[in-house]
């Protein structure tokens, strides 16, 4: 009996020393800091879907097109905070209300398959960590998470999500997508267009900007009047930048402001 107890002593204390290494390292690895000025390189997601691919016996390598903020569309960053984190600007890393609710559903539905994560811990996620939803990998990303908002401005956090995000089977990024979606650059994508594809986000293989999908059709719709009534979009203003002129060219675009788009 002894001897069992002794077994069982230490069969817990191993575990309590995995535990603790294998979750006590995100606290100073990797480099968040490198973040600040560097972009990543291939990330976790990458690489597991590419392992995925490999044990399918496809050939394929998931790729992306880095571009910075500034060539981006302000619509795309405007749609992309209202359908995944609302409270971007506000909160420190965490929304404990859309957890609390997730939570909840997941009660209700006896699994883990709710969202209520932030583009941060999502940001985290992707860059480090695999899709896995048991409560040990989420203890680590809460350890990115806070790491993340601590040392990257909100702006950098948001540049980085919209770049290594997946926006289809094997398109990162959201110049990849722009280009293979819609067959031209991140920084001309329409209100519309970002509307669209925020709505695929919470399941980017699944859910296709052009394809069918009544989800996405309301979703995107849904996005799209949040972003009118909020005076991102001025529907009179965009109406007039499609009329062409008298000689039959479109009219030029005219950006909203800065103070406006990114506030």
């Amino acid at each position: 009996m002894k001897y069992l107890k002794k077994i069982v002593f230490a069969a817990l204390l191993l575990f309590v020393v995995y535990f603790s290494v294998d979750v006590g390292r995100y606290f100073i690895y990797p480099n968040v800091a490198d973040l600040k000025k560097n972009r990543p390189n291939k990330t976790a997601f990458m690489e597991y879907r590419e392992q995925v691919w490999q044990k399918e016996g496809k050939n394929k390598k998931a790729r992306s097109v880095w571009v910075p903020l500034s060539k981006i569309s302000p619509y795309v960053m405007k749609a992309v905070i209202i359908a995944e984190d609302d409270k971007f600007w506000s909160h420190e890393g965490f929304d404990f209300d859309a957890m609390q609710k997730a939570l909840e559903k997941d009660i209700k539905k006896k699994k883990l398959q709710a969202g209520g994560s932030t583009i941060s811990q999502q940001l985290a996620k992707n860059l480090y960590l695999s899709p896995a939803k048991d409560p040990i990998r989420k203890i680590k990303e809460a350890i990115l998470t806070w790491r993340i908002e601590n040392q990257l401005s909100k702006r950098r956090i948001i540049e980085l999500y919209l770049n290594i995000a997946e926006w289809g089977d094997g398109i990162f990024g959201i110049e990849l997508a722009a280009q293979k979606h819609y067959g031209k650059s991140a920084a001309e994508l329409s209100a519309r267009e970002a509307a669209t594809l925020a709505s695929v986000l919470p399941n980017p293989r699944r859910y296709r900007p052009n394809g069918n999908s009544r989800y996405v059709e309301n979703q995107a719709e849904r996005i799209y009047q949040i972003m009118v009534r909020r005076g991102i979009v001025i529907e009179e203003y965009d109406d007039v930048l499609k009329e062409k002129d008298e000689n039959g060219r479109e009219s030029e675009r005219m950006p909203l402001s800065e103070k406006t788009m990114f506030k």
